[in-house]
């Protein structure tokens, strides 16, 4: 059987997405990790920032030397920026014999084989339907331990920075049915951890005739399933972090105490702009309610440096938040210009390259302050782990995650991937705690 090789870059729905790739293809290739093996490379994109696509853009002219001295090897390019660029993509990158979108996946047998008979070809149709919920993916390069599972695609909020609505689409969410299913065969196959995804996890909904399943409905489902079985979630959106959700997962103890909660800017002004249709209060209402439901809960965030029109006082606000919300972690970013955008199309980016990124600076020095007094709170606490693997520093050393998200390694013993450990905090970074079983 002919061999196909894929890299994933940028989110887990991106990772989540190529798993569903090597199921619709297993009957004709056999995943390798060997990319000089391979007959098939693909890779799977990300358009979120033009880095991202740079880099793209680089590996891509790596690939050209792989394919003139494999005759016969087909390249094909997946997700966002096929989505994007399309047929810019076949015109400027040679090394190219088909892209695919989002939604294609299940037009790729036909693709790899018109491409082989006729030359590049590309086929990037949203759809306002397409979940592939009756595909079963293909787990790989996976630790055996966690797994995701999408219960939704696209996205409806059309935040003025982002491409995604127009990449992947209006949202549409997954029958339960189909869901619970795979969540099953995960259990079946040994995982202890699942984390559900989707563009705006947290706005899943389902309607049919025996009810109507909302996202906090569905945890509560999956927590249910087995006591032995973690339940995490990405991505969310603030505006959805209702009370049934917060109360949910405050009443299930295998579903995780941690929430990302992305919030952008602290400025009213910038996340107008955004078109994040909240206010930093109503913002800070949802945060206060987390913490009152559940004190030991992580929350962690996204922020965006220099967005248009963002001045000295919106960047303080910022900081504000931060310090007063205390994140565990963030995912911090200079704001980058996105071809289609209404940001692209309204605003000027007019906050100079040099300031955004003293700004940036500026954030990633106090979440770094934040992530280290969070992880200095946990000194002499006792959590449990789930354990994912050996430590990459040493081969005597374990490690894995508590409920928050927060990577703890300890000394190796007789615990395999997938046990659950007690381990007590005795030391800390603002990256990782460090601990001893108890």
């Amino acid at each position: 059987m002919k061999k196909l090789y894929i890299e994933t870059y940028g989110c887990q729905m991106n990772f989540a997405d190529s798993e569903v790739v090597a199921a619709i293809l297993k009957d004709m290739f056999a995943l390798t990790d060997d990319i000089e093996k391979a007959d098939l490379v693909l890779i799977n994109t990300c358009s979120i920032r033009e880095k991202a696509e740079q880099r793209i853009h680089k590996r891509l002219q790596e690939l050209e030397s792989l394919k003139r001295r494999h005759h016969g090897l087909q390249v094909g390019l997946l997700g966002c920026m096929a989505e994007r660029m399309k047929e810019e993509l076949l015109q400027t990158e040679p090394v190219l014999d088909f892209i695919a979108g989002p939604d294609a996946y299940r037009s790729l047998p036909q693709l790899i084989a018109d491409s082989q008979n006729a030359g590049p070809r590309f086929n990037v149709m949203l759809s306002e339907e397409e979940t592939y919920d009756n595909i079963m993916p293909v787990r790989y390069d996976v630790n055996g331990v966690s797994a995701f599972v999408s219960i939704m695609r696209g996205c409806n909020n059309f935040c003025s920075y982002c491409v995604v609505p127009y990449t992947r689409g209006r949202e549409r969410s997954r029958s339960p049915k189909t869901i619970l299913a795979e969540v099953e065969q995960l259990l079946h196959d040994g995982f202890k951890e699942v984390t559900l995804l989707g563009q705006n996890v947290n706005s899943y909904y389902w309607k049919e005739e025996a009810g109507e399943m909302t996202f906090a409905k569905l945890m509560a489902v999956v927590a249910e399933m087995s006591p032995d079985l973690r339940v995490r979630f990405a991505t969310s959106h603030p505006k959805d972090i209702s009370d049934e959700l917060i109360e949910t997962i405050a009443r299930y103890d295998n579903i995780c105490k941690y929430i990302h909660l992305p919030v952008q800017s602290g400025s009213d002004a910038v996340l107008k702009r955004m078109n994040r249709s909240y206010t930093r209060d109503y913002y800070m209402g949802r945060v206060r309610k987390i913490k009152e439901m559940m004190p030991e809960c992580a929350i962690s965030t996204d922020i965006i440096a220099g967005f248009c029109g963002e001045t000295i006082e919106d960047h303080r606000q910022t900081l504000e938040v931060m310090r007063e919300v205390g994140y565990e972690y963030a995912y911090m970013f200079k704001y980058s210009e996105r071809g289609g955008t209404l940001s692209a199309k309204r605003y000027a980016d007019d906050v100079p390259d040099e300031e955004k990124t003293r700004r940036l600076e500026e954030i990633i020095a106090l979440q770094g302050e934040l992530s280290m007094l969070s992880n200095q709170r946990d000194m002499g606490k006792i959590f449990r782990v789930l354990v994912e693997g050996t430590s990459k520093r040493s081969q005597d050393q374990l490690y894995g995650r508590n409920s928050q998200n927060k990577v703890i390694i300890f000394p190796r013993g007789t615990e395999q991937p997938g046990d659950y450990v007690d381990v007590k905090v005795t030391d800390c970074t603002p990256a990782t705690l460090f601990g001893v079983r108890i």
